[in-house]
């Protein structure tokens, strides 16, 4: 006979907690006190935190060291970023075999990996060894990037669930920030950009330790795979916006450094700006969702994506393009409307496999679209590259019409077990 959970509906399982709304792990979520949420809160701010700096090292760095370091040319990166990204599917594949377990163990093991991979960079001799590495880190990162939002969203009270993320996105913000500087005056001292890469891959590890401070109930018991009709524009949503996001994360701070010649310091500088301004608007776009909800946000996301890539395509003056580079990197903050999304859409136990799924078709687009848009820049120019992203946020602009507001989807049928 089934149980029930003193705060959500009747779910099954021995003593009535092992698949329920708000039950992970044997523990409901909702019987975590205050101050233990509190205390998970700081340690995934904290490790979200180190992700931010480890990740402002490598992005800083990435464009300058393969151009200037290793020589690369645009077709180069385009396969480099292709290949990189096909660990998004795996990533989706690791985490199904690692349902159930909990999610801060999981994160704080794929943290180690990330560092190891990161610090490789700093001995890789040529590109083929950058590629070897880059897949070491990036099938951490990308095995921990559906577990702090999810994370999050499980460690928040009730209608606060935007306003959380946007915490979350505040501290990554914060981090990436301390990362920039840190490579900005190294760089002001002469040190090179490889043993920078030996301080990222530490801040990694010490990310993954912080992951160990993290309530470990909070774990998704299953199912292990989720695909479900329901959650079709979501998916739909994350296809194009990999499209889009990967064609800028390959080529925007490359062109600003082939094409323009600009600087490691100054290419940090922007990259400061764009996390100062991230820093002070996450919490302020997850409160905008809460009140205006996702379709509105993300529509007017995807229509300023639109302008900021043909802008990319059209601009001739280097001032304009950096101001481009800085508003176009700030607006990532509007696609956690995706995962608020979800959390309105799944229940509890299906939300890390939604969001997992999300990555995957994310990927899906990341795998093939730099290989794309470097065989554009390769035979027509670079400019080709970036209208193939203005294509891909003009089309997200539709399906983000039929994001349901949140009385419409309170309304819909919840999947079995909810």
């Amino acid at each position: 006979m089934p149980g029930v959970c003193v705060c959500c509906q009747p779910v099954s399982g021995a003593g009535g907690l092992a698949a329920g709304v708000c039950c992970l792990r044997g523990v409901c979520m909702s019987e975590l006190t205050a101050s233990q949420r509190n205390r998970g809160r700081r340690w995934l701010c904290l490790a979200v935190g180190g992700v931010g700096f480890t990740m402002a090292v490598q992005m800083g760095l990435n464009a300058n060291f393969l151009a200037q370091d290793i020589g690369v040319s645009g077709l180069q990166i385009g396969i480099l970023e292709a290949v990189r990204e096909s660990c998004g599917i795996w990533a989706f594949l690791l985490l199904a075999v690692l349902a159930g377990f909990s999610e801060p163990l999981v994160g704080a093991g794929m943290l180690l990996v990330v560092g190891l991979g990161l610090a490789g960079y700093a001995y890789v001799p040529n590109y083929t060894w950058v590629i070897l590495m880059s897949l070491v880190w990036s099938q951490g990162l990308h095995v921990w990037m559906p577990l702090p939002n999810s994370m999050g969203m499980a460690l928040a009270e009730p209608g606060r669930t935007g306003y959380r993320l946007g915490q979350l996105g505040a501290a990554g913000s914060a981090g990436f920030g301390l990362g920039l500087a840190f490579g900005y005056v190294l760089s002001l001292l002469g040190v090179a950009m490889r043993p920078m890469y030996l301080a990222a891959g530490a801040l990694a590890v010490l990310a993954g330790v912080a992951c160990l401070g993290i309530p470990r109930a909070i774990a998704t018991p299953g199912p292990r795979l989720v695909f479900r009709r329901r959650y079709g524009l979501y998916y739909l949503l994350c296809f194009l916006e990999g499209w889009r996001k990967q064609i800028f994360l390959c080529f925007a701070g490359f062109l600003l450094v082939k094409e323009y010649g600009t600087s490691l310091t100054t290419m940090l500088l922007l990259w400061g700006l764009v996390r100062l301004i991230g820093f002070v608007t996450a919490p302020l776009v997850g409160r905008l969702i809460d009140r205006i909800g996702e379709r509105r946000v993300l529509v007017f996301y995807f229509a300023c994506l639109t302008v900021f890539f043909v802008g990319y395509a059209t601009a001739r003056h280097v001032l304009v393009l950096y101001g481009l580079f800085v508003v176009d990197s700030a607006f990532f903050v509007f696609a956690m409307a995706l995962d608020t999304y979800v959390n309105r859409l799944a229940p509890s136990h299906e939300r890390t496999p939604t969001l997992s799924m999300g990555v995957a078709m994310n990927h899906l687009a990341a795998v093939t679209m730099p290989l794309v848009g470097g065989i554009l820049w390769h035979s027509l120019g670079y400019e080709w590259a970036f209208l193939l992203g203005a294509a891909a946020a003009a089309l997200s602009i539709i399906p983000s019409l039929f994001v349901p507001e949140a009385r419409a989807l309170a309304s819909l049928p919840r999947p079995a077990g909810a």
